[in-house]
């Protein structure tokens, strides 16, 4: 997304003046990348057996939530990115970003955090949303560019691009963006397509190898390290001395 040629969601900037002195067109965001983000003290905990250090764990933590989010900012199709999460410090990295930041003020839960930030962009006359876990940090902006393209194919309804194991979620594309509640926990996709499947609305899994390796438990890390990347997430394990040749 151009400087030029950037949407913005309307609650960003409260009036067209102010967008336009910061050089952007003002009109509303049709279609947003939704990043959710647990707070850091909170996140990766099943990574204790190999990351026993709470501050390593948030460490990595926050070098993926830099990953899904250089992702989303390079979404072609994406107009905007926004960002739900109570944790001050990615609520600041995303700000800094150019994106949107909805600050759900405490631990939530990833669900009503995700409810809270669709309200919010529905309120800002949002149609479509790419839900995205803040932990899969091989995920690229032409993964999402796919997700999107796939529900434009449907023409209304949900996309869910599953986990490796094919029990979760990590990615999901709503039209409208309240279609269905998101159920994000152990055997998610089950529960979205039955959701789908209860309210009638047109429903497509879309498997993706990047976006399907979520990083949870510590074979997770194992499976992660087969391949490098250029990524802030597989850097940080780098200086752990967590990647082996």
């Amino acid at each position: 997304m151009s400087a030029a040629t950037r949407w913005i969601v309307k609650p960003y900037f409260r009036d067209s003046a102010l967008a336009r002195a910061r050089g952007l067109r003002y009109k509303v965001a049709v279609r947003v990348v939704l990043i959710a983000a647990k707070q850091l003290a909170l996140a990766k905990t099943r990574l204790a057996p190999a990351l026993p250090s709470n501050t390593e764990r948030a460490n990595l933590a926050t070098a993926m939530f830099q990953d899904v989010l250089s992702a989303a900012l390079s979404s072609r199709l994406a107009d905007s990115v926004a960002v739900v999460t109570s944790d001050s410090a990615l609520l600041g990295m995303a700000e800094r970003s150019g994106a949107l930041t909805i600050n759900e003020e405490f631990p939530r839960g990833l669900n009503v955090a995700v409810a809270l930030a669709t309200e919010h962009l529905k309120q800002a006359g949002v149609r479509t949303t790419c839900t995205i876990l803040s932990d899969i940090p091989l995920v690229t902006g032409e993964d999402i560019d796919t997700s999107f393209a796939a529900e434009e194919e449907l023409g209304q309804g949900v996309v869910l691009v599953p986990s490796r194991d094919f029990s979760g979620t990590n990615m999901m594309v709503r039209t409208p963006l309240d279609a269905i509640a998101t159920q994000f926990g152990r055997l998610s996709l089950v529960r979205h397509r039955e959701s789908c499947r209860e309210s009638g609305i047109a429903c497509k899994v879309v498997r993706l190898i990047r976006p399907a390796l979520d990083l949870d438990v510590p074979e997770d890390l194992i499976e992660f390290a087969r391949s490098s990347s250029m990524t802030h997430t597989y850097a940080h394990l780098a200086r752990l001395g967590m990647l082996h040749d």
